[in-house]
């Protein structure tokens, strides 16, 4: 039943994947309804972030508006990891694209940047 629910709400092509590309994006309450809204592409964290909970909780309108399809097609050797069997199973059978990089291997998680007390406050 989750599986259907998951295929009713895919675009027909990749190519209806049209969202930003660079800059914040403000994720829709229809996506994530708590917690950190606001993520920042540059950073791959929170763009995995981003992606992820919309891949899963995403109807089709927020498919098509907050994924990117190269960022997508560019990031799924990592993100097929990171989403439910079930998630990445219903966007492989529609998508041979994705399909096509199952055995491409993930990238390495980013190092997680560390906080210091040097600048002008510390000195």
């Amino acid at each position: 039943m989750y599986q259907e629910k998951l295929r009713r709400r895919l675009p027909d092509s990749l190519d209806e994947l049209h969202g930003p590309t660079a800059g914040v994006v403000e994720a829709p309450g229809t996506v994530l309804w708590s917690g950190l809204r606001a993520f920042d592409l540059a950073n791959e964290r929170q763009r995995m972030s981003l992606y992820r909970t919309v891949l899963a909780e995403g109807m089709r309108k927020d498919l098509c508006d907050l994924l990117s399809r190269d960022i997508l097609l560019r990031s799924w050797p990592t993100l097929r990891i990171l989403v439910s069997t079930t998630v990445r199973g219903v966007w492989e059978e529609r998508f041979s694209e994705l399909r096509a990089m199952a055995d491409v291997p993930p990238a390495q998680p980013p190092a997680r940047q560390r906080r210091t007390n040097e600048g002008p406050a510390a000195a």
